[in-house]
């Protein structure tokens, strides 16, 4: 019997994993937040439990972190396949004004913005690693600008074309609190093990590499790792030499900020950070020279310079290894929310770390195989000239 629409509204508190709703002979899962949120349908017939799509639950406008954060210029990849197509989703900067999943990103109870991302699921086609990452797009919601194009992009001042990129350098403000990092590796020697980046700035790669520029290295990896039974975890950045993949000697280099670097395994403790406690990065790239500062509330700034123009590292000794130009020719932009570290894939070394993982939220979270991080800030602007020298 058909009746007119009847609209129900629910008060959802302090749900567990295992909160479901059937239709069709199928569960879905709705939500895993400690915070109350409620939603509405619309039921056309009498007698049948009507489920709220994912999509709708993922455009909930109590939890879209667009609604407390300037996401205006900034589109998002999450580890999902919405569309089947086989490949990982990046939303739009257009869509992301609504957009929120109930695993990967959404507001908290506090309206901080949550990036969470499982060891095992689609990544993106030149990483083995799984991301809810944002990327800032310059030309905000214009596609008739090309995202790899020049004005969507920043370079440093010294590059001969700079005038013709969306900017000259660039500054990110970030202020957050890891919640979680993989708790298991198949090879817990691989550095990567145990960690996930909060930041980067990474560089186009280019069809063609002959200008040697173009590679798609990242001059920026901002790093927590915390082994599991470790009372606190280590804050680091990494810069990569600008060298081709096959050039043995493009490496990431580690810079350590609180504790240690991925080559030290000592637990750190009150040397370290420990798992939800907030700290803050400022990148800031002004003319050719990124300058790093790291704060905590009860800790002293910690900063560092490298000319991204130069082959001088961040200690201001030559490194003969590197690009003489460092990243002088390229073109660059920020990344910001975790990128898991822990990747599936074996082999070891710098970053193959064998780490479990089954597909399925629920049991990965469970098995602590994920990585979680939530963000109180997140600011994008022009460069401004340094506070310390």
């Amino acid at each position: 019997m058909k009746t007119a629409p009847l609209s129900v509204e629910l008060d959802l508190f302090k749900l567990t994993p295992h909160k479901y709703m059937n239709k069709k002979g199928y569960d879905m899962k709705l939500f895993d937040l400690d915070s109350a949120f409620r939603f509405t349908f619309a039921a056309a017939t009498v007698g049948v439990l009507v489920t709220a799509p994912m999509a709708a639950l993922a455009g909930d406008k109590a939890l879209v972190p667009a609604k407390k954060f300037d996401l205006s210029h900034w589109n998002i990849t999450v580890p999902t396949d919405a569309d089947s197509n086989k490949k990982v989703d990046t939303v739009s900067v257009k869509k992301l004004k609504k957009y929120s999943h109930p695993d990967y990103f959404y507001l908290d109870d506090q309206d901080r913005m949550l990036f969470a991302a499982p060891n095992r699921a689609l990544t993106t086609p030149n990483s083995s690693n799984t991301r809810s990452e944002l990327r800032y797009m310059l030309r905000g919601k214009n596609t008739k600008i090309k995202t790899h194009s020049a004005a969507n992009n920043f370079a440093v001042q010294a590059r001969k074309d700079s005038d013709k990129f969306g900017s000259v350098g660039g500054r990110m403000d970030a202020t957050l609190h890891v919640d979680h990092v993989a708790t298991r590796a198949g090879d817990p020697s691989t550095k990567a093990a145990y960690s996930a980046v909060v930041g980067q700035i990474h560089a186009v790669k280019y069809d063609n590499t002959s200008s040697g520029f173009g590679y798609g290295n990242e001059p920026l990896k901002i790093y927590y790792k915390k082994f599991p039974d470790h009372e606190t975890g280590s804050v680091f950045w990494t810069y990569e030499r600008n060298l081709a993949k096959s050039d043995d000697d493009r490496t990431d280099i580690a810079y350590p900020v609180w504790g240690n670097t991925w080559e030290n395994f000592a637990d750190p403790r009150a040397q370290g950070i420990a798992l939800g406690e907030e700290f803050s990065y400022t990148v800031n790239v002004h003319k050719n020279t990124m300058h790093l500062t790291f704060s905590h509330p009860t800790r002293a700034t910690v900063v560092f310079s490298i000319n991204l123009a130069n082959n001088v590292d961040a200690y201001g000794t030559v490194d003969e290894l590197d690009n003489k130009y460092s990243y002088g020719g390229d073109s660059l932009y920020f990344k910001a929310g975790i990128y898991n570290q822990c990747s599936t894939k074996k082999g070891g070394g710098l970053w193959y770390a064998g780490c479990p993982g089954t597909g399925d939220w629920e049991t990965d979270k469970a098995n602590g195989d994920y990585a979680q991080a939530t963000f109180s800030k997140l600011t994008v602007g022009p460069s401004t000239p340094p506070e310390y020298d």
